[in-house]
């Protein structure tokens, strides 16, 4: 999810395989899973109910008098748990039709919705990240997984889209790779068909070394980032990132909306993230 433009290029597997890159466009293929020797270092399996907890995650609220990048329509609400809620096994991110012109940071959104970031509570340099869920359905709808460099200004300190999905293509899911060479239109990435995106849990991961980023659903690649060599402006990953999990409406990419669809629930069973031991 690009911080200042979008980016319009579009179970584990037993062991992983290297995926192949096919090209300047990102596509790949081949297996992905937790390879040998690495160990879980960070996990919300959101097993306790309410609140997301706040030892883990923090709501993003910064942008909201302002207004969000690529002009999208949601104001991200803080603690409200219509927003975001641990419930049964699964955290629930609820985009609303609803203006909370009461709030002092409102900005004339008509949408609420909500943004959890571990930045200042955990982030990672390399490792293999792994996350369930389930995506919600609808024009107009904008979830993402992904990350951001904790250093520097964007699209310098890098950033990594592990899932972004559209709701006017709701069997397509794509992840982009954003930096100084190719960022907003520019970035790096691909997109899959996932007939199930909406209706059913899928696992979404990636494989993030030294060498390349690489992205997988339900065990297979399907998009790659080699690193070049080419120093920090086409290889910012060699410094921490931290997760995001988020849901856009509207704006540059999300497009027309149709209020119909809400509320619109995002579901996330799990977020894993393993590194390589020492």
């Amino acid at each position: 999810m690009a911080q200042t433009a979008t980016a319009t290029a579009p179970a584990n597997a037993p062991a992983h395989a290297p995926a192949t890159a096919t090209g300047t466009g990102g596509a790949a293929s081949g297996s992905i899973g937790m390879p040998p020797g690495y160990s879980l270092v960070w996990s919300d399996e959101f097993d306790v109910d309410g609140h997301p907890d706040p030892a883990k995650w923090a709501h993003d609220t910064g942008m909201n008098r302002q207004g969000w990048h690529n002009r999208e329509k949601q104001y991200y609400a803080g603690p409200p748990l219509e927003n975001a809620a641990v419930a049964h096994g699964r955290l629930s991110i609820t985009a609303r039709r609803e203006s909370l012109s009461g709030e002092p940071d409102w900005g004339g959104q008509p949408y609420t919705s909500a943004r959890l970031i571990t930045k200042g509570k955990a982030e990672w340099t390399y490792g293999y990240f792994e996350i369930r869920a389930r995506l919600p359905c609808g024009r107009g709808t904008w979830p993402a997984i992904w990350t951001l460099g904790s250093q520097g200004d964007w699209p310098a300190g890098g950033e990594l889209d592990i899932l972004e999905h559209i709701g006017h293509t709701p069997d397509r899911v794509f992840s982009t790779v954003h930096t100084t060479t190719g960022h907003g239109a520019h970035g790096v990435g691909h997109d899959t068909r996932v007939p199930t995106a909406c209706s059913d849990f899928h696992t979404y991961q990636m494989l993030w070394t030294p060498d390349s980023v690489r992205f997988g659903i339900d065990g297979r690649v399907h998009a790659a980032y080699p690193n070049l060599g080419q120093g920090a402006a086409q290889w910012p990953f060699d410094r921490p990132q931290f997760l995001i999990l988020n849901l856009a409406i509207g704006g540059d990419l999300g497009g027309e909306v149709d209020d119909a669809i809400f509320p619109a629930r995002y579901d996330i069973d799990y977020v894993r993230v393993y590194q390589a031991r020492r």
